[in-house]
């Protein structure tokens, strides 16, 4: 007999009982759906809804049930569809009619929103602890690479000499803002959905804020329709777990694009590697491949949501069943990227030299048109006089390295000799002097920022 089977008169098809069922997925929930019915019978027991030996009962035994769930002694029911109704069900078998009272005051609406909000805190949680281990190891990189001079691009052409260590800081903003964006996430999955019933609240003289205080809490649903029927939380995290792996995906292709032949700006650790099974040569940058094609799938549980909410109306439907496999499938996904990128990216090895190289030449072209706007040109012309140095340089197969005084005079009278020390990466790096320059001494600043920011938020999470 079905827990709701009252006033039906016909058993559940078969078919009905394996489509409409939702164990199958949601029995991870398991730990957060007793933790919450044991805070609800606790509630239940001090508010005098029911008796204190009844609530002590029914906590104790649902401590038993999650110990042997741990242990692998349970096999959930199909038949039961839910994890709470599993749940009702193995501890109204282990203690007796009396289990039938945790549902008092609740509904599985509101029940389910609570387990959500519960699982996906501890879900922000362990990812910002991931997020925190790989800005670690891009701090790590920069500084062991703090010399290293790359070009930097725009439009995949090179552009502007800058430091390595300025392009990993580069990442570690966007981390920071992910995992700033997860914490707004966190504060508003932290709001306590129990007590709004099925969607009208309940009858009984519950103390929603003791629930909230017991299960670490620190806001309450104040609409008891919008309670049952919100996801924008998950929405709020999917979004968020999207913007992170387009981040990790970012990096991913650049590393593929470095560890190339064509780049060869990295090597990557055969730890991290793969080889191909008819080229003996290959070593493949499968990593940052993998990271790079599971961030479209990431992206699909946030739209597969939305689509999904987009025409419920008020307030729960039997649609939000399709919200946990998404959620699930997002946690896990961005939790496996975060754990294996950051090892790759701290055993990858960076060939100076080579970036060096690939720094110079046509990448020093804007200092020396800054040299002539400082001397009084206006820039726009600037930029058409050394446009047209450019092109002798091509013609003659010079680098700007290679030219002289004599050849930049030719070009205009504001150059002299002090124009030929900008043409070196170093010099063109140190020039950019500023907040958020890729100046060394800048560089350093932002090494420390980054380290207090990580210490912070460590210290924020182990509270």
């Amino acid at each position: 007999m079905k827990l709701w089977g009252g006033r039906f008169q016909q058993e559940t098809d078969g078919r009905m009982d394996d489509f409409h069922s939702s164990i199958h997925f949601d029995c991870r929930l398991y730990r957060e759906d007793i933790e919450g019915s044991i805070a609800h019978a606790t509630m239940l027991g001090e508010c005098g809804i029911i008796a204190q030996n009844e609530a002590q009962a029914i906590c104790q035994g649902l401590k038993e049930i999650l110990a042997e769930i741990e242990a692998g002694k349970v096999e959930f029911d199909s038949g039961a569809e839910d994890i709470h109704m599993n749940i009702e069900k193995l501890l109204t078998e282990r203690i007796g009619p009396v289990g039938g009272k945790l549902h008092t005051g609740r509904s599985r609406n509101d029940q389910v929103a609570l387990d959500l909000r519960i699982y996906l805190k501890r879900q922000i949680q362990a990812i910002q602890g991931q997020i925190l281990t790989l800005q670690e190891a891009l701090v790590e990189r920069a500084e062991t690479n703090f010399d290293l001079i790359m070009p930097g691009y725009t439009h995949l052409q090179r552009a502007q000499p800058i430091l390595f260590a300025h392009h990993m800081l580069a990442y570690f903003e966007m981390f920071q803002r992910d995992y700033e964006r997860l914490s707004d996430c966190f504060r508003r999955t932290d709001v306590l959905p129990l007590g709004a019933g099925a969607l009208a609240g309940t009858t009984f003289p519950i103390r929603r804020e003791r629930v909230a205080e017991l299960l670490g809490f620190s806001a309450i649903s104040q609409n008891s329709l919008d309670a049952v029927s919100d996801r924008d939380f998950a929405i709020d995290f999917l979004a968020a777990a999207s913007l992170i792996m387009v981040h990790l995906s970012r990096l991913g292709e650049e590393i593929v694009l470095w560890s190339s032949q064509e780049f060869g700006f990295v090597e990557l650790s055969d730890s991290f590697s793969t080889g191909s099974s008819i080229m003996p040569q290959k070593k493949n940058p499968d990593v940052a491949e993998l990271v790079r094609g599971k961030t479209g799938r990431v992206m699909g549980d946030l739209v597969g949501l939305l689509t999904v909410l987009k025409g419920i109306p008020l307030a729960y439907n039997k649609d939000l069943q399709e919200d946990k496999e998404s959620i699930f499938d997002a946690a896990d996904t961005l939790q496996g990227c975060l754990g294996i990128f950051a090892p790759m990216l701290s055993t990858m090895k960076v060939r100076g030299q080579v970036t060096k190289n690939a720094a110079g030449g046509f990448a020093l072209a804007t200092d020396l048109a800054d040299f002539l706007a400082k001397r009084g040109l206006p820039f726009r012309q600037a930029h058409e006089v050394i446009g047209k140095l450019v092109y002798y340089c091509i013609q003659e197969q010079k680098e700007l390295e290679e030219l002289t005084g004599e050849e930049l005079a030719n070009f205009s009278p504001l150059f002299d000799e002090e124009a030929l020390n900008l043409l070196s990466p170093e010099a063109s790096v140190g020039l950019r002097d500023h907040t958020g320059g890729t100046a060394p001494n800048q560089v350093v600043r932002q090494l420390a920022r980054a380290k207090g920011l990580i210490a912070k938020a460590r210290q924020d999470l182990d509270r």
